[in-house]
């Protein structure tokens, strides 16, 4: 969730920045600074941010792209979401239905093969071209880590967004997947007990772009040899479909703070139902009088617990959405009942408008609690910053009184690398929260944010020693005889969660944050300006939980075999060619769809959020020598026009035409087609051949032949929404749009993806994303999942079959007219001539995002959004 050196940040969900704000960077390299690009990057992030002020509010209405109402982080939460749930609302269960009838499927023959399981090297000096993050100091790297736990025996354990918890047992390294068997493999929380069991409550609690729903809490008594499976869920399915934000523990229970409220179960009989201890507005629950309105998900979001440890009866949670809510606030049982605090907190505030996104810590000995506040009244008029500030209450209760310790104006001074108005400590609070106390001093404690701050005086000084990146920094260089320069390795951006244990004696903090899993000593060391010296990336390629968005392929001349490349949340865009063993990372920022020439692998065209595409010939190969000769750089900015008025989707469609390799069709509010392929260097060389009109934005693109598909929707979200086909030429002649009334054939669902027959272009499939009706509370909700037209798209046939009531997210038609399709739960197959669908090997319950065949068609590749990228050969799926 950043962007590159210039111009974004390297996460999908966490860039704040209006989508009508992006500016395209120049195709010429005339002109640029040859200062450091962090510099750069800050500057535009810091504009960007200015003009979203006031956007944080839920989208729950048609957005007419007339100003600047929705951040980039917002807008990405709202789109991935509309695109499962729209036209309305999805019951429970439904995920936990679609793996059982999955798991029910005969399967094809072969096994899937992960080839991203190496170490991927952010700071890979073979690319540090412009668009490349190359050298900003976060070394290898892996997808986002939501959790982490620890203990004294060497063991951590690292909970990942949507690829499941990984073990290790020597401190850190060689890691293990240990949850391959549930439903979901999105992680919320990690604990371990004061009985050294391991607990996981699934379901991501960032409300971003990408966070996945859970199927409940689990349990492990002896958590150093076992594995999750469905027997070790903890009491019934009350907590299926919900999102856990934090698991605690007092007085006998665990208590869970969910999206639908705080729960508890007993820590001692596992069996039985969880208790709701408090919703602050049980109407939006599940199965109340206003459970399909379409703010219900924001009505009960939970965020925290903290136990007084001298009295566990005494118990405060901390409640509310990050962007404000009248309920939003801390409670406490007061005769019985849940009771609002509304005074004596001291410095940390009980207005509902200051409370957000809460994080509480607690001394070993129970002398101290902190706490972490993110403000919705800062997130909403603060350009620089939503955070309120770190607390302490220094009597041990969590009632306080609390004393404010932090605020971003002090940490940015402490050697941040977020200094710059516009873009400061706590800009991303929201997102980025965790907080863990030294067990062995009260006074020594660490607090993750966009970055990762340290205490040894109970915050009277903080150190930032996880800066953001180098780049700002003077003893960063982009020489790629080192890797940053005189500066040390730092950790990835944007933390998420923290854990403190030992290994053969000697105590480490361990964080979890964007770019995966990294340790230091916990008392490490720092140089003259607070950053540490001592940080280890644990992400050595034994664990694989990089989340793709996309995927291409192409021949290496260079190496022979194929270079595979592929779009990344906030991990840039991936390379891996044919003799390497170690991946490098290319381009910078969020990597959406890729184009890859199958006749050459180093003709890369890499798409960013809402349309920046880049194009490189040269696989972006680059020494930095750009940096004070302009005329050397190899990478182009060349996004259509709809890029700079926001008029596409955060993730937006890219496609080459199946028959000419040199024309490509993207999609916003415009069908763009440009003719010059992996030569082209400017965003004006592309040609609107169609108007989808205004409040409509392209969801899928595909061509052959000269002949477009384009699906749209607009509205997108539940608020009438809508969508449609719409078919043409290339050259701007014969668009028509598709009849596809809501009580017709094809469901008013979200469209998400085309695969044309080769042979014939008027021979189309359609993928549809969500669930159908008996899920989905919506008009025109309807059922399947994958239909077929012979006639250019006039007329649909639904062909779903046997497929599972599973969101399908794109198909592709195999050389020997097969047709495998992604979903957010595997990949499933139709052989030629068969109406039987089976599913592709045994990948866990991961979302497979996209397809492509290398250039032979003999192997399939599926770009999984947790995972990593697997192959599997075609001639085997029959």
């Amino acid at each position: 969730m950043s962007q590159t050196p210039r111009r974004r940040r390297w996460f999908t969900v966490c860039a704040i920045t209006a989508s009508a704000a992006l500016v395209a960077i120049p195709s010429s390299a005339a002109g640029r600074s040859a200062s450091p690009f962090g510099v750069r990057a800050l500057d535009q992030l810091a504009k960007e941010r200015t003009q979203s002020v006031g956007a944080m509010s839920p989208h729950l209405s048609g957005d007419d792209d007339g100003g600047n109402e929705a951040d980039e982080i917002a807008e990405g939460a709202d789109q991935y979401a509309e695109a499962r749930t729209s036209p309305g609302i999805v019951a429970p269960g439904a995920y936990g239905a679609a793996w059982g009838d999955l798991a029910k499927l005969k399967s094809t023959g072969g096994n899937w093969r992960n080839i991203t399981d190496l170490p991927y090297n952010s700071d890979d000096p073979r690319y540090r071209d412009y668009d490349s993050n190359s050298s900003g100091g976060s070394g290898n790297v892996t997808g986002r880590m939501a959790a982490v736990a620890a203990d004294d025996d060497g063991y951590v354990y690292a909970g990942s967004a949507g690829g499941g918890v990984w073990r290790s047992h020597t401190g850190g390294g060689n890691w293990q997947p240990i949850s391959d068997d549930l439903p979901s493999q999105s992680t919320g929380a990690l604990a371990v007990d004061d009985g050294g069991r391991l607990w996981l409550g699934t379901g991501e609690a960032t409300t971003n772009s990408d966070a996945y729903l859970g199927s409940g809490v689990y349990v492990l008594a002896h958590p150093h040899h076992q594995s999750f499976s469905r027997r070790t869920r903890v009491g019934g399915d009350e907590l299926e479909s919900t999102t856990i934000h934090e698991l605690r523990f007092g007085g006998g229970k665990v208590w869970a703070a969910t999206s639908e409220g705080v729960w508890s179960h007993s820590t001692r009989n596992l069996d039985g139902p969880w208790k709701l201890e408090f919703a602050p507005n049980p109407d939006y629950l599940p199965n109340g009088s206003k459970a399909g309105d379409p703010s219900a998900a924001y009505k009960n979001i939970a965020n925290d617990i903290a136990i007084d440890p001298k009295d566990p009866g005494k118990v405060v949670l901390a409640v509310g959405w990050r962007s404000g809510d009248d309920y939003n606030g801390f409670y406490t049982k007061v005769d019985g009942v849940w009771t609002r605090i509304t005074s004596g907190l001291g410095d940390l505030p009980a207005d509902p408008d200051d409370v957000g996104n809460v994080t509480f810590a607690r001394s070993a000995d129970g002398s101290r609690y902190y706490a972490i506040d993110q403000s919705p009244e800062q997130l909403n008029t603060n350009p620089d910053s939503g955070l309120e500030g770190i607390f302490v209450s220094k009597s041990g209760s969590p009632t306080g009184p609390w004393t404010k310790i932090a605020d971003y104006k002090g940490l940015a001074a402490d050697n941040s690398a977020l200094d710059s108005e516009g873009y400061m400590p706590g800009v991303q609070a929201w997102y980025n929260q965790f907080l863990a106390v030294d067990p062995g001093d009260p006074q020594h404690v660490y607090a993750g944010l966009e970055e990762v701050y340290e205490t040894k005086d109970g915050g009277g000084n903080w150190s930032t020693v996880g800066p953001y990146w180098n780049f700002t920094f003077p003893c960063w260089s982009i020489d790629p005889a080192k890797q940053t320069g005189d500066c040390n390795q730092t950790t990835h951006s944007d933390q998420h969660g923290v854990a403190i244990g030992s290994y053969h004696g000697k105590s480490f903090v361990y964080v979890g944050n964007d770019g995966g899993i990294y340790k230091r000593p916990l008392n490490g060391s720092q140089d003259a300006s607070g950053h540490a010296t001592d940080w280890t990336s644990l992400n050595d390629g034994t664990i694989d939980t990089l989340e793709y968005y996309s995927v291409g392929i192409g021949k290496d001349l260079d190496n022979g075999g194929v270079s595979v490349t592929g779009g990344l949340q906030d991990n840039g865009q991936s390379i891996l060619r044919g003799n390497d063993k170690v991946m490098g990372s290319n381009f910078g920022g969020d990597g959406g769809d890729t184009l890859t020439d199958p006749a050459n692998g180093c003709n890369i065209a890499q798409e960013y959020v809402y349309l920046a595409v880049q194009v490189t010939q040269n696989c972006a190969v680059n020494d930095g020598s750009w940096e004070t000769d302009p005329s050397k750089v190899t990478s182009y900015s060349v996004a259509p026009p709809d890029n700079a008025t926001g008029e596409a989707r955060f993730i937006a469609p890219l496609s080459a035409d199946l028959s000419d390799s040199d024309t490509w069709v993207a999609g916003g509010r415009h069908i763009w087609v440009q003719h010059h392929g992996y030569a082209i260097r400017s965003g004006s060389e592309w040609t609107s051949a169609h108007d989808l009109g205004k409040g409509r934005t392209a969801t899928a693109v595909a061509a052959s032949g000269g002949k477009v598909y384009a699906a749209w929707c607009g509205p997108c979200d539940s608020v009438g929404f809508a969508r449609g086909i719409a078919v043409g030429n290339a050259d701007g002649t014969g668009w028509h749009d598709i009849n596809l009334p809501v009580d017709g054939t094809v469901p008013n669902r979200y469209l998400s993806g085309f695969a044309i027959d080769p042979h014939d272009a008027d021979h189309v499939y359609l993928t549809v994303n969500g669930f159908s009706r008996h899920w989905t509370e919506g008009p025109g909700a309807g059922d399947g999942h994958v239909f077929e037209s012979t006639d250019g798209g006039t007329t649909w046939k639904d062909i779903s079959g046997n497929l599972p009531d599973v969101p399908a997210n794109s198909a592709l038609v195999t050389a020997d007219g097969g047709l495998a399709v992604a979903t957010d739960l595997g990949v499933v197959h139709r052989a030629p001539g068969s109406t039987t669908w089976k599913r592709v090997g045994n990948l866990p319950a991961v979302a497979v995002l996209q397809l492509k065949t290398s250039p032979d068609g003999g192997t399939l590749y599926a770009a999984t959004h947790g995972r990593g990228i697997y192959t599997i050969e075609v001639r085997k799926l029959h």
